[in-house]
């Protein structure tokens, strides 16, 4: 059973997530509730007993695919437990750029941005001086996942990337995501930065309300132009990190992947949520994470995706 969220009437989870934030606002249940939509009506809520898919062929720390068409589970395993979100983190980078930021402001490109010196970061190349429009970092930010593309947004939006970052935890728990917390804009590994495939799925939910974001994800390479600190003109040709734009992973038959976001660190191993659907225009938001490797990210990708067709 799922329970769909209405009005005030709670599930036993809803309502723990509105004390959480409750608690941490030194507000009442009472007034939280008062304030209107704080929940949207199109959302699911998972109960623990459903909450432990036992596919065997499922193996990651944590599946998800629901149908938000319908507003249902299709299959749910360890949805509530905390990892590391890896480049998922950009998920919410993005949702603060839509929130807060404007496209067509142009952007410096910040010391921090270009000296990020961690092996294997990811790295769109931008160099300090740079200046690009917030609109193509954004679509580098999720078409290719650079890194220092996020570090150039949170530096321009926030002023500094502690402040932005206090910009996503706020804007995580107005959606629900409480039990979410950023320390950095590009999901590089820190102990203290956590997330659950459920608020994974609250927040790219929370996404697709911009036509945006939706037409960014199911883009498979993006050439951004911008100028030096010179004032020369550059461009740089960014494929995307989804398998299933590249044509390198398949979808079941009838299926279609419309996009999403890859994430991918030693620590929180392989990670993906996507936008997916069938043939029926319903649509449907999946995620995995913490795959022990790319190529059963995939399979196990595709082998959920399947679940589809039953529906």
């Amino acid at each position: 059973m799922v329970s769909l969220i209405g009005g005030c009437q709670l599930s036993s989870k809803e309502y723990l997530a509105f004390q959480d934030i409750a608690s941490s606002a030194g507000t009442s249940i009472d007034s939280r509730l008062s304030q209107a939509d704080f929940f949207a009506k199109d959302l699911v809520i998972i109960k623990e007993e459903e909450n432990q898919g036992e596919d065997e062929k499922l193996t990651s720390g944590s599946s998800l695919l629901v149908n938000i068409t319908d507003k249902k589970i299709i299959y749910a395993d360890n949805v509530y437990d905390r990892l590391y979100p890896a480049s998922l983190t950009k998920l919410m980078t993005a949702l603060v750029v839509l929130q807060y930021g404007e496209l067509t402001d142009t952007v410096t490109v910040s010391y921090n941005a270009s000296h990020i010196t961690e092996i294997g970061a990811k790295l769109c190349g931008f160099e300090e001086g740079d200046t690009i429009s917030m609109d193509a970092l954004l679509k580098s930010l999720l078409v290719y996942s650079g890194n220092d593309a996020a570090v150039a947004i949170a530096d321009h939006i926030g002023g500094n990337e502690d402040d932005f970052v206090a910009l996503m935890n706020e804007g995580a728990k107005k959606i629900g995501a409480v039990h979410t917390n950023f320390v950095n804009s590009n999901g590089l590994h820190d102990t203290d930065q956590y997330t659950t495939a459920y608020d994974m799925y609250l927040i790219f939910n929370e996404l697709m309300k911009y036509d945006t974001f939706c037409s960014i994800i199911s883009t498979n390479s993006y050439t951004a132009k911008y100028k030096d600190s010179k004032g020369n003109d550059k461009e740089k040709t960014f494929e995307a990190t989804n398998a299933y734009l590249q044509g390198e992973a398949v979808a079941p038959e009838g299926i279609q992947v419309i996009g999403g976001k890859t994430g991918t660190t030693s620590k929180a191993g392989n990670c993906l949520v996507l936008l997916s659907k069938d043939g029926s225009d319903k649509s449907y938001i999946s995620v995995i994470m913490k795959a022990p490797d790319r190529a059963s990210l995939y399979s196990q990708m595709t082998y959920m995706l399947s679940f589809i067709k039953s529906e």
